[in-house]
C-alpha cells in the first residue's frame, strides 16, 4: 500500500494495525493536508446488508463535531475496500501514556472529564461508541484528549454488526452486557470509561487475563481490587465515581454521560488547565501558585522582603471565593530553581503561575509581576510598578486584584475581591514582620527565637501593628509547647495575643493567637470561643481550625477535633498535618476504616510534599505513621530512620519517635526517645494524656517517672 494513491489520498506509511483493520498516514491531494486512513478488513461484514448498515452508521458518526472526538472527514468504498479518512493526531495513545509512568490524579481527572464530554456529545446525537479503551483515546502533543473510532459505533436503536468475524470491543474494557452478547446502550460506554479511569489511576486493568474467555468470566463474576489498595492517595470521592461507573448492573451505574460528567466536575479536586472547557480557554476551577519573587536589588539582600510580598499576595488570594491557591510551603519549594512554569503547573495541578521580581534601592521599589498560563506558556497579565517604598502595600493589592480579574473568579458584592486591610503603614515594621514570619515557618528553636526578636522590632517601629503582636504570641505559644519555654512563655503568649486584640478585634489571626495562648494556659472554654470567632471572621484561616483541633483533642473532645482537622484540610488541600492528625484521632476512637481512609489521604499529601521538600523530617515521620497504620511496617521503619537522620535533636520528632517504638513493642528504644524529647523541651502534658500510642506503657515505672518531670 505504501506509495499507492487511493481515491485522492497518497499512502505515506503504516501507523498501526489491529483486529478491525490497518491505519495509514496519508496525504490528502485535494486539500493538501495529512490525514489518517483506516482500512477495514473485508471479512468484517457478513453480507451487503451489513456493509450498507455500517456505512450509514459511520456517516452518522462522521457528523459528530466536538473538541474531544477525532474528526471523521469521509467514508469511502473502493472495490472491496472500505476506508475512513480522519484527522491525523500528533501524540500518543492513552495506553502509551499510562505505560510511560503513573499519571497524576489531577491529570487523570482532567482527561476523564474530557472523555466524558466527548461521550456526552456523541450520546446526544444517538451515537454509542461501544469500544472505549485506552488504545482508542489519543493524547495530543498539546495535551488534548481525542476519542478515536467513533466510525465503528452503533446507532441507538439499530442492530448490532455481526460478530461472527469481528470482535467488537476489547475484552478487558467490555461491559458485562457485552460479555453476555446483549445489546449495548450508552451505559456500556460509561462502564468502559470507568475501566479507563481505573487504569489511569492504578496503572492496571480491573479485569485481565491471558485469554478473552478468562477476562469475560472475571468481569461477569469477580470484583476488582479496590483502587485505594493499589494507590492509597486516590481520594475516596473519585474512587466512588469509578466504582459506580463499573457496577455490573447497568441500572446501578450512571445512566448518562451528563451525570458522570457532573460528578467528576464536583469532586473539588485540583485540576490542571482544561483545554476543552467552555470556549477552549477557561479552566474548570481557577487555580494559581504564587512563586517567591526574585530579588534584583543591587546588594541581593532583600530575599525576605521578596518572600514577604509573595506571601502577602497568597494570603490575599486565599480570601477570594472560587480560587484555589497553592500553599506557601508548596509554592516556596521552587525557590531558586529554574523550572519551566508548565512543569510547575503539572507538578502542583494548577492552571496559572504568578512570578515576579523586586528591585529595592533606597526609598524606591520596582515590582514586576506576570501571570502565566500553564497550558500554553502565554502571559495572561503582566505589569511593572515603579513607586516609593511606602507604596508596596498598594502594589500588592493591585497585583491581587489584577489576578482576580484575569482569572474571572468570584468577587464580593461590591465587585472587589476580599483582600483585607493593610496591616501597617510603616514599611520598616513590615520589613521586620516579614523576617519574623520567615523564621517562624522554620519550626526550629533557634528560628523561633529569631522570629520573636523580629516581631518585637516590628512592634517597636509600629506600636499598633496587631498582626506582629499575633505573630509574637504564636511564637511564645510554640516555645512553651514544644521547646521547654515554661511559664515565662505562657505569660508572654497571652500578653501579646491580648494586645493584638486590643489593637484590632476584627483581626482573625489575633483571635486565633489568643485561642492558642489561652489553650496553652489551660483556659479551654475561653480558647474555644476565640477559635470560633477567628473562623467567623476568616473562614479560610487554616491556623484557626488547626489550633482548635489540637486543643479539642488534648481536651478529649475527639468528635470536635475530627471536624476541625477535616475543615482545616478543606481550607488547605496541600496540607498533610491535618489529615494525619484526623486519622490518628479516628484511631483513638477505634474507627479503623475511617482512620485508614484518612491515612491514605495524608500519605498522598505527604508524598507530594516530600517530593518537593525531601528534608522535611516532620512530614517524613508522619508518613511513617501512615505507612504503619496501612500495614506497611518495613517501609514505615525506613521512613522513621530517614526522619531521625535528618533532624536528630528536634523535641517534637523525638516524642513521635518514642511513641512509634512503644507502639511496635520496642519499649526500651521508645523510652529513650521520650526521655530525650522531654529533656529537650517537649512539655505538652495534655496531649500525652490522650495519646493512644502510649497506652501500652502507661503502667510502666519509666513512664510514671516521665510524667513526674512534667508536673
Amino acid at each position: 500500500m505504501i506509495g499507492r494513491t487511493i481515491s485522492h489520498y497518497r499512502i505515506l506509511e503504516e501507523l498501526g494495525r489491529g483486529g478491525m483493520g490497518v491505519v495509514y498516514r496519508a496525504e490528502d491531494l485535494r486539500l493538501k493536508r495529512i490525514v489518517a486512513l483506516k482500512f477495514l478488513q473485508p471479512q468484517a461484514f457478513g453480507d451487503k446488508e451489513q456493509r450498507d448498515r455500517f456505512l450509514r452508521e459511520a456517516q452518522a458518526a462522521a457528523a459528530l463535531d466536538h473538541p474531544n472526538i477525532c474528526t471523521i472527514y469521509e467514508i469511502e468504498e473502493t472495490g472491496d475496500d472500505i476506508f475512513i479518512a480522519m484527522a491525523h493526531i500528533e501524540g500518543v495513545t492513552l495506553k502509551e501514556r499510562i505505560q510511560s509512568g503513573r499519571i497524576d490524579i489531577g491529570e487523570a481527572l482532567r482527561m476523564s472529564i474530557q472523555v466524558a464530554r466527548g461521550l456526552k456529545a456523541a450520546h446526544a446525537r444517538g451515537v454509542i461508541h461501544r469500544d472505549i479503551k485506552s488504545t482508542n483515546i489519543m493524547v495530543t502533543n498539546e495535551n488534548h484528549v481525542k476519542i478515536m473510532d467513533f466510525g465503528l459505533a452503533k446507532i441507538a436503536g439499530g442492530k448490532e454488526i455481526s460478530k461472527t468475524t469481528m470482535s467488537v470491543g476489547t475484552a478487558s474494557y467490555m461491559s458485562p452486557e457485552q460479555g453476555r452478547g446483549e445489546n449495548a446502550d450508552e451505559r456500556t460506554d460509561i462502564w468502559s470509561l470507568g475501566v479507563v479511569m481505573y487504569e489511569m489511576l492504578t496503572g492496571e486493568l480491573p479485569f485481565d487475563g491471558d485469554y478473552d474467555p478468562a477476562v469475560i468470566y472475571a468481569l461477569l463474576n469477580q470484583i476488582p481490587t479496590d483502587i485505594h489498595r493499589l494507590r492509597p492517595e486516590v481520594p475516596t470521592d473519585l474512587e466512588a465515581i469509578v466504582t459506580r461507573a463499573m457496577q455490573k448492573d447497568p441500572d446501578a451505574r450512571y445512566q448518562t454521560a451528563c451525570e458522570i460528567l457532573a460528578h467528576l466536575k464536583a469532586t473539588g479536586l485540583p485540576l490542571g488547565f482544561d483545554p476543552a472547557g467552555g470556549n477552549g480557554a477557561v479552566a474548570l476551577r481557577p487555580s494559581i501558585v504564587v512563586l517567591p519573587f526574585v530579588d534584583l536589588s543591587p546588594e541581593r539582600d532583600q530575599e525576605y522582603f521578596c518572600d514577604g510580598i509573595a506571601e502577602e499576595i497568597i494570603n490575599a488570594l486565599t480570601r477570594v471565593d472560587g480560587l484555589r491557591v497553592v500553599s506557601r510551603t508548596s509554592a516556596f519549594s521552587f525557590k531558586g530553581k529554574h523550572v519551566d512554569v508548565r512543569d510547575i503547573g503539572r507538578k502542583l495541578n494548577v492552571e496559572t503561575v504568578l512570578e515576579g521580581s523586586v528591585r529595592k534601592a533606597g526609598k524606591r521599589i520596582r515590582v514586576t509581576g506576570q501571570l502565566v498560563s500553564v497550558f500554553d506558556g502565554y502571559h495572561l497579565w503582566s505589569a511593572q510598578f515603579d513607586r516609593e517604598l511606602e507604596d508596596v502595600f498598594a502594589i500588592q493589592e493591585e497585583i491581587a486584584e489584577n489576578i482576580v480579574e484575569a482569572l474571572q473568579v468570584s468577587l464580593d458584592g461590591k465587585g472587589k475581591p476580599v483582600l483585607g486591610r493593610i496591616p501597617t503603614q510603616n514599611v520598616q515594621a513590615y520589613d521586620y514582620y516579614l523576617r519574623g514570619r520567615r523564621f517562624f515557618y522554620q519550626s526550629k528553636r533557634k528560628g523561633m527565637d529569631f522570629a520573636c526578636e523580629m516581631f518585637a522590632k516590628a512592634i517597636k517601629k509600629d506600636a499598633k501593628y496587631a498582626l506582629a503582636y499575633a505573630g509574637l504570641a504564636d511564637c511564645h505559644s510554640f516555645l512553651c509547647l514544644y521547646f521547654g519555654g515554661g511559664d515565662e512563655h505562657r505569660k508572654k503568649a497571652l500578653e501579646a495575643a491580648v494586645k493584638a486584640l486590643v489593637l484590632d478585634r476584627s483581626l482573625a489571626e489575633a483571635h486565633a493567637a489568643h485561642g492558642l495562648a489561652l489553650s496553652v494556659n489551660g483556659e479551654h472554654d475561653r480558647a474555644e470561643k476565640e477559635f470560633e470567632k477567628a473562623i467567623e471572621l476568616d473562614p479560610k484561616l487554616f491556623e484557626a481550625y488547626y489550633f482548635y483541633a489540637r486543643m479539642a483533642f488534648a481536651c478529649g473532645k475527639k468528635e470536635k477535633a475530627i471536624e476541625m482537622y477535616h475543615r482545616a484540610g478543606v481550607v488547605n488541600p496541600d496540607d498533610y498535618l491535618a489529615p494525619s492528625l484526623e486519622a490518628f484521632t479516628y484511631r483513638t476512637m477505634n474507627r479503623m476504616d475511617e482512620s485508614r481512609e484518612a491515612y491514605r489521604r495524608s500519605l498522598g499529601a505527604i508524598k507530594r510534599h516530600v517530593e518537593l521538600h525531601p528534608d522535611d523530617s516532620h512530614a517524613i515521620f508522619l508518613g511513617a505513621l501512615a505507612l504503619l497504620d496501612l500495614e506497611e511496617r518495613s517501609k514505615a521503619l525506613l521512613w522513621v530512620r530517614r526522619a531521625q537522620a535528618i533532624d536528630p535533636g528536634d523535641p517534637y520528632l523525638l516524642y513521635g519517635m518514642g511513641c512509634f517504638y512503644c507502639r511496635i513493642g520496642d519499649t526500651d528504644v521508645g523510652f529513650r526517645y521520650l526521655e530525650k524529647a522531654i529533656g529537650t523541651g517537649f512539655s505538652h502534658r495534655e496531649w500525652i494524656d490522650n495519646d493512644i500510642d502510649l497506652d501500652s506503657v502507661r503502667d510502666h515505672p519509666r513512664f510514671k517517672r516521665l510524667l513526674e518531670r512534667l508536673v
